[in-house]
């Protein structure tokens, strides 16, 4: 039975290892991280460093490698996130909108 769940254990960890590789690839491309909310991103860190205290008293197996990957990827999602992300621009009483394709219209808010 122990063969079983290690052999379970290892195709879940492959199939989600390849099932997060087109993100990251996407990710790493792009640098468009748009979609994707820091704050989501923050709370994964800090909820995968967290589980890692678990995971890791755990005997060593598939769910090292799985929450490793974990742990890389969602740190180098956050760090492209903050790297690549514009600031956003503050909103001021005095705004412009482009209508039909014309120049920009000032108008006041």
């Amino acid at each position: 039975m122990d063969e079983v769940a290690l052999l379970a254990g290892l195709a879940s960890t492959t199939l989600f290892v390849v099932s997060y590789l087109p993100m990251l690839y996407r990710a790493l491309r792009t640098k468009d991280l748009r979609s994707y909310s820091r704050a989501s991103l923050v709370f994964a860190n800090i909820g995968n460093v967290v589980q890692a205290i678990y995971i890791y008293s755990l005997p060593v197996g598939p769910i090292w490698f799985l929450h490793g990957f974990y742990l890389a990827a969602s740190a180098l999602m956050l760090g492209l996130h903050i790297r690549h992300s514009r600031p956003r621009l503050r909103r001021t009483h005095t705004a412009s909108r482009v209508i039909a394709g014309r120049p920009a219209v000032r108008t006041r808010h």
